[in-house]
């Protein structure tokens, strides 16, 4: 198993923290985002990991970790951060996003989950923007499932009836060989023909990983949710910091 990290951003939200700092590395209690995630990663036997820098890539220095850097992550978004280490996209990988903190046992649920590609989904997403003021529900990565498989991934509305309902993504993904395989063929079919807007993306270019997630619904490729149970949160304002401080000590 490999671990990849969306690591490129910069948090402009963050203010001042992410002036001269990449945003996964921000301190989180005396240890950055990034650190407890590798960490954590480390602890569960999962030694092979990549991160994906873009902004003050000089900033990550931890040892034993492969970077690949992107030189265009300022006109990228995620999917294209991504698949700068599209190489490295081989066999069973788990792809997390380098702003959100969560506890092990989020972490081993969805290791432990079957399928070729597998999301971990909060069914209780709307109590965390209770908490968070300046982070409308309307920026959530919103997940519509019906009979256990996930139907539409949107951070726009989605149409909600009886038989179905919404979650939101983590930004923790796995992949099988399989799913590895499926992602990068599809993602290189639309490098190679795709023009315009791309789902919620104004194009390719802009195409956060869950647009890309649903295109590939859109081409009737399985995607399978993990309702997780345990605490995580995601890191976007200095409100988001102060509630992570508080929650991961």
């Amino acid at each position: 198993m490999k671990a990849i990290f969306i690591a490129a951003g910069q948090g402009s939200r963050l203010g001042n923290l992410t002036k001269d700092l990449p945003k996964p590395l921000v301190d989180v209690n005396s240890k950055s985002i990034i650190e407890r995630q590798i960490s954590l990663l480390r602890k569960n036997n999962i030694n092979d990991i990549v991160v994906v820098t873009g902004y003050k890539k000089e900033k990550f220095t931890f040892k034993n970790i492969e970077y690949v850097h992107n030189p265009n992550f300022r006109e990228q978004e995620q999917t294209g951060s991504l698949m700068t280490a599209r190489s490295k996209i081989v066999g069973d990988i788990v792809i997390m996003f380098g702003d959100i903190l969560f506890e092990e046992i989020i972490l081993q649920q969805i290791l432990n989950s079957k399928g070729d590609i597998v999301i971990a989904i909060d069914k209780d997403w709307k109590k965390s923007y209770e908490e968070r003021p300046g982070n409308p529900e309307s920026e959530a990565d919103k997940v519509l499932i019906k009979d256990g498989k996930v139907i539409q991934i949107s951070a726009k509305n989605i149409e909600v009836k009886n038989d179905n309902y919404i979650g939101e993504l983590l930004g923790l993904i796995k992949l099988s060989t399989k799913g590895s395989k499926i992602l990068i063929e599809q993602y290189e079919k639309l490098e190679n023909s795709h023009t315009g807007k791309f789902h919620d993306a104004a194009s390719l270019k802009k195409a956060k990983f869950v647009d890309m997630l649903q295109e590939l619904i859109s081409l009737g490729i399985i995607i399978t949710p993990v309702y997780i149970k345990g605490k995580w949160c995601e890191i976007d304002t200095p409100y988001d910091l102060k509630r992570a401080k508080n929650i991961f000590p």
